[in-house]
């Protein structure tokens, strides 16, 4: 499998809340996590982030992406995922009960691989705009 179709096959697994156990396979064992948003600070493998997708789609369980573009950078062993995630509060379990408020959050991945799996993952967002268009904030 080409680094294009593992970050693929990675990025949807994530983003469809399937965690750790669905996505380890394509990644490095002990694979960070960095991003630099509030939401997601104690966050710092890339187990704890796919766990806390998982997490999300709870009080949010329609969530869902929208790719707008994907690329691969095979010199530097990168693949980069840019989409829109879309979703409204219903379900319990965020930091207040459900606002029935709708969210469009704009978002990158930046998966580095070591070989054929990915060793480091960066996400670009802003969660005070998100937090704030669901209401918890």
């Amino acid at each position: 499998m080409s680094i294009s179709e593992t970050a693929m096959t990675f990025f949807e697994a994530c983003e469809t809340g399937k965690g750790w156990e669905r996505c380890k396979d394509y990644c490095q064992n002990g694979a960070t996590f960095s991003c630099q948003a509030d939401a997601l600070t104690d966050i710092s493998t890339l187990e704890g982030y796919t766990e806390w997708m998982k997490g999300l789609l709870t009080p949010i369980p329609d969530g869902h992406y929208e790719l707008t573009c994907f690329a691969t950078d095979t010199e530097r062993g990168t693949v980069s995922a840019s989409a829109v995630f879309h979703g409204t509060q219903t379900g319990e379990g965020g930091p207040v009960p459900p606002t029935g408020n709708k969210v469009a959050a704009d978002y990158v991945y930046v998966m580095k691989f070591d070989g054929d799996k990915i060793s480091q993952m960066t996400k670009i967002w802003n969660d005070g705009h998100s937090l704030k268009q669901l209401g918890w904030a």
